[in-house]
């Protein structure tokens, strides 16, 4: 099996910043914590919206309802997803229980699987947003540690210790090289592609 090398790594790395994404390593770097419910709740509404959604989409959608949300009104007036845009109200009303809960729980994964419109795989991202040191076991995640014959937190977890980067960081890192095309995990040779201008 072709285990990922901390050099391959850090070749993967250099063409996700080359592509623009160094800011986003930072900030995966450095996230703590919530400090308040209004923090946490917009946390997990951004996830319930980026769910199988392009970044940029989603980012759009998440402003929109941000707005209608703190002007004390439904997300559903500007965002009609009949799942999601009832669980982000139900999110917004009941932030400072999710807060009180969030900040006592000694299980990070179950109190994100509790959430609304959280599912098996969504519940590590929230958590890796929320400051927990999870890989989100995604498709293109679970190909690289498939390759390996481990799970996408073991993999993570290995390049972390040999990078220097958390596991959620090496996460977003190697997630942005396969869904921008830097590397491609189907393929037997993982070569890393130059980002596109």
């Amino acid at each position: 099996m072709a285990r990922l090398s901390i050099e391959k790594f850090r070749a993967i790395e250099a063409a996700v910043i080359a592509a623009g994404y160094g800011a986003q390593i930072a900030w995966f770097e450095s996230q703590m914590p919530p400090t308040d419910a209004e923090s946490l709740a917009s946390e997990v509404i951004y996830v319930i919206i980026n769910g199988g959604m392009h970044n940029k989409v989603a980012r759009i959608i998440f402003d929109r309802c941000m707005v209608a949300l703190q002007a004390g009104e439904s997300c559903c007036g500007v965002y009609g997803h009949p799942g999601k845009a009832p669980a982000i109200d139900l999110v917004w009303q009941t932030r400072a229980q999710l807060f009180f809960d969030f900040t006592n729980t000694e299980d990070l994964i179950a109190f994100c699987a509790a959430l609304p419109f959280i599912g098996k795989v969504t519940k590590y991202h929230i958590a890796r947003n929320l400051g927990g040191n999870y890989a989100k076991p995604d498709v293109h995640l679970n190909r690289l540690a498939d390759r390996e014959g481990v799970t996408a937190q073991e993999l993570c977890d290995r390049l972390a210790k040999g990078s220097g980067y958390r596991a959620g960081t090496v996460d977003m890192i190697l997630w942005r090289a396969c869904a921008d095309g830097i590397i491609n995990p189907k393929k037997k040779k993982l070569t890393v592609r130059p980002p596109a201008d």
